[in-house]
């Protein structure tokens, strides 16, 4: 007799659990590993020490339609990438990550095995960057997936970098590469629409690999905080890229009550991104300037710190700050002074 398998995915209805039954599903196997951490999912509410440091907190939320489109992004990749989200918030205060709380609100097209694959990148996120699950809520949603994850970290008071310490005279650098994100989504709603017109395609991306992983699986920098106390470096001013590198000089400007002159030829970018605007026939800047999620860190430091991260290669110095009433100017290849405009993401347009 020849046996016939059945390939359809299972599909079990999260209504037959109900909320508790889904809360105790997914979270039956977290571990804390945080000493700050007292009492975390199981109660009322968490219980956290963090003794003689101060905490610091950031909340994101992720709206499909809105921040994500599950047409090319991977459950298990999303619940990855809202983590990283978060976390990049703590690094951008020069903090250290410690625990998260996960709020999911879900429609009835997403049976329990869906949730499985997202709370599965959630928890390989925590695992990574060694951060404890503490708490949250699930709820029903009438449009889709909505994801809300809080973020809480520990600093000593005098190691906080606030967007609002930057002078006029200090150095703007950034870490890694910038607008590859960006580009990466570009090339995943290219393929959506092809894809659209002939479903039995198969793109090959092989080319596309660094662009397509920095928008689908990025990566914070918890690196950065270690990195600058062992260079014996302490920014004055920071801020993540999640907008758009434009958008983000000019929060520090304006909390610092600073200018800035940002010269376009020391903005690093992969030789990927560069190969791919070619392709797209898009200007680089422009990609680099207003594309954003690349979850790196933009930061100032005095002048004569200067010397020693110079060499270091995770870092770009791209800019310095001047007074305020000079303004914020981009300083282009041919040595053009452009005011800079906040050309970055904007969650409020339509």
């Amino acid at each position: 007799m020849i046996m016939i398998e059945d390939k359809t995915p299972q599909r079990t209805s999260i209504a037959q659990l109900g909320e508790f039954g889904l809360i105790e599903h997914l979270t039956k196997n977290i571990t804390i590993n945080q000493e700050s951490t007292i009492r975390s999912i199981g109660d009322d509410a968490a219980v956290l020490d963090f003794s003689d440091k101060k905490v610091v907190i950031s909340t994101d939320l992720l709206i499909e339609g809105v921040h994500f489109d599950l047409a090319y992004m991977p459950l298990k990749h999303l619940g990855y990438k809202a983590v990283v989200a978060n976390i990049s918030d703590i690094c951008a205060m020069n903090a250290k990550p410690t625990q998260i709380t996960v709020s999911l609100a879900m429609s009835n097209r997403f049976p329990l095995e869906a949730i499985e694959e997202l709370y599965d990148g959630i928890q390989l996120a925590t695992k990574i960057y060694n951060v404890d699950i503490i708490g949250g809520d699930t709820t029903s949603s009438q449009k889709g997936l909505i994801i809300s994850i809080t973020v809480i970290g520990e600093a000593v008071l005098d190691d906080i970098t606030y967007r609002s310490g930057a002078s006029p005279t200090d150095l703007l650098v950034v870490t890694g590469d910038i607008g590859a994100a960006y580009m990466g989504l570009q090339v995943l709603e290219r393929e959506k629409e092809v894809f659209k017109v002939n479903p039995n395609n198969q793109p090959d991306l092989e080319q596309y690999s660094y662009l397509i992983e920095r928008q689908l699986k990025p990566e914070a920098r918890t690196d950065i905080k270690e990195l600058l106390e062992k260079l014996n470096v302490k920014p004055t001013a920071m801020i993540d890229i999640s907008d758009g590198l434009s958008s983000e000089i000019l929060h520090l400007c304006k909390q610092s009550n600073v200018g800035c002159n940002l010269y376009e030829e020391k903005i690093p970018a992969d030789p990927q991104l560069i190969n791919v605007c070619e392709e797209f026939n898009i200007d680089i800047t422009t990609i680099a300037l207003s594309g954003g999620e690349d979850y790196e860190l933009l930061f100032t430091i005095k002048m004569e710190d200067f010397d020693k991260i110079k060499a270091n290669p995770n870092f770009s110095i791209i800019g310095h700050m001047v007074e305020e009433k000079e303004g914020v100017h981009l300083i282009t290849r041919a040595n053009t002074k452009i005011p800079l405009k906040a050309r970055g993401w904007n969650a409020l347009e339509s």
